[in-house]
């Protein structure tokens, strides 16, 4: 599968994190989804062996974070910045949740990179740094306990980015159907089989066949799965015998 690159213009934003396991597990989130552009603004701690070993193999992308001064500064070649926060009534900006937001995310990333913005982990984002974006991004969660991990959180938004994004959809498994003729001459000698174990009686036959036949029709039968059930119902005949 071929990385796609809308997901390497996707930014993901860190507003003075505090705790340096969270720049680890925010590095490991985007990682394992196809992030790789972290920046970090005025961060409350270091790089230190913590984050390296919350990061495992994401390393890469924590030791590549950029560490800027100003949110202003992070988000200056940006066409979208999307904060990440709870809700918020009282700002007049478009929210939206992560699957909604991801698909015109990545449109706008096509061309120039986009943002995601966390806030600290004790005090989120200010208001001064909410108007500087322009979506807010709200993550679906109980209402009665909305507390959600910063690493945690990116992660569902870096989900919902490649998820949506073209190179993401998972190809259909390929097998070899069983042709029309052969699942008929199954079901021809089930019915026989079914007869001799004496599990059917033909004069009182209920409904046994049509719902054999729809279990079968909604299986989908492969050819190989087409010779175990004929595998299956020439042992039926042998051991009756």
């Amino acid at each position: 599968m071929n990385q796609d690159s809308r997901l390497s213009r996707v930014r993901v934003v860190l507003v003075e994190t505090s705790h340096p396991g969270n720049l680890g597990a925010a590095a490991r989130a985007m990682k394992v989804m196809g992030l790789t552009d972290l920046v970090l603004v005025n961060p409350r701690c270091t790089i230190d062996a913590e984050a390296r070993a919350r990061a495992s193999g994401a390393a890469d992308v924590l030791e590549a974070a950029r560490i800027v001064a100003s949110l202003d500064e992070a988000l200056a070649d940006t066409v979208l910045a999307a904060a990440c926060t709870s809700r918020r009534r009282d700002l007049p900006h478009p929210a939206f949740t992560p699957r909604q937001a991801a698909p015109e995310m990545l449109a706008l990333a096509s061309a120039e990179p986009v943002a995601l913005v966390f806030g600290s982990e004790t005090f989120g984002l200010s208001n001064e740094q909410l108007m500087k974006c322009r979506w807010l991004i709200n993550i679906p969660t109980n209402p009665d306990y909305a507390s959600l991990n910063l690493g945690a959180a990116v992660q569902v938004l870096a989900y919902e980015l490649r998820a949506a994004a073209v190179d993401a959809v998972l190809p259909l498994p390929e097998f070899e159907p069983a042709p029309h003729a052969a699942q008929e001459a199954l079901l021809l000698e089930l019915e026989k089989a079914l007869v001799t174990v004496g599990f059917h009686d033909p004069a009182n036959p209920k409904r046994l066949m049509p719902r054999l036949r729809r279990f079968f029709a909604k299986a989908g039968l492969e050819k190989e799965e087409l010779a175990i059930w004929r595998g299956i119902v020439a042992a039926m005949g042998q051991h009756r015998g």
